[in-house]
């Protein structure tokens, strides 16, 4: 799978890309299989676009990166966690709505 502004979050790259971003990260751990996260994707895409420059978004494939969902303590996917200086300041888990996305990035950030 590709994405256009989503990046690929491996447990190689999420040290740099995630934990030392000095913007905050949102990061989508999903799997292929999982019909919720697939119905998620094109939002997760779109918010790419929309925040780019202003919030990182990228995806973790939790069959690929088991270790790096197991550290978060992801039991279901969709689960999105925000990121602000290497910890995590916000959590939704399963299928949420743009808006309710939105509004989480919001209170992450400030």
């Amino acid at each position: 799978m590709s994405f256009t502004q989503t990046q690929e979050f491996t447990k190689d790259n999420f040290p740099e890309e995630v934990l030392e971003s000095s913007e905050l990260v949102l990061v989508d751990f999903w799997a292929p299989w999982c019909q919720p996260c697939r119905t998620i994707a094109p939002t997760i895409d779109e918010l790419a676009k929309q925040y780019e420059g202003h919030v990182k978004i990228g995806k973790v494939d939790v069959d690929q990166h088991s270790d790096l969902a197991a550290s978060y303590e992801v039991a279901s996917i969709p689960t999105l966690l925000l990121f602000k200086d290497g910890q995590v300041v916000g959590k939704l888990v399963g299928l949420a709505s743009k808006s309710e996305i939105e509004e989480a990035i919001k209170r992450s950030a400030a």
